[in-house]
């Protein structure tokens, strides 16, 4: 995949073990590698706040299924579950 994006894209704006990414305009496109469990593509959603966004989110009912974590840069990325098992991306930007 990362070779198929980079033919269309040109060069990654992120290249690190844990994502490639390209940037298409204001849309950012990241490739991860997969992880055991993972049951497809998870959507991110750029968030000022990450931990007070965790703390709505469990709050109305989903689970943390990837607490905030640091991907390079700055960069942190978690993951929730909702209750009907959508899972739901996070990704804070460095200041």
């Amino acid at each position: 995949a990362k070779a198929l994006v980079g033919i269309l894209a040109g060069t990654p704006t992120v290249d690190s073990p844990y994502c490639v990414g390209y940037q298409f305009g204001d849309l950012h496109v990241g490739l991860a590698p997969r992880c055991d469990g993972d049951d497809g593509p998870v959507a991110f959603w750029d968030v000022d706040d990450i931990s007070g966004t965790l703390d709505d989110l469990t709050a109305a009912g989903a689970f943390v299924a990837q607490s905030p974590t640091e991907v390079g840069g700055g960069l942190l990325v978690a993951v929730v579950t909702d209750a009907d098992g959508n899972r739901i991306g996070l990704r804070h930007l460095p200041s």
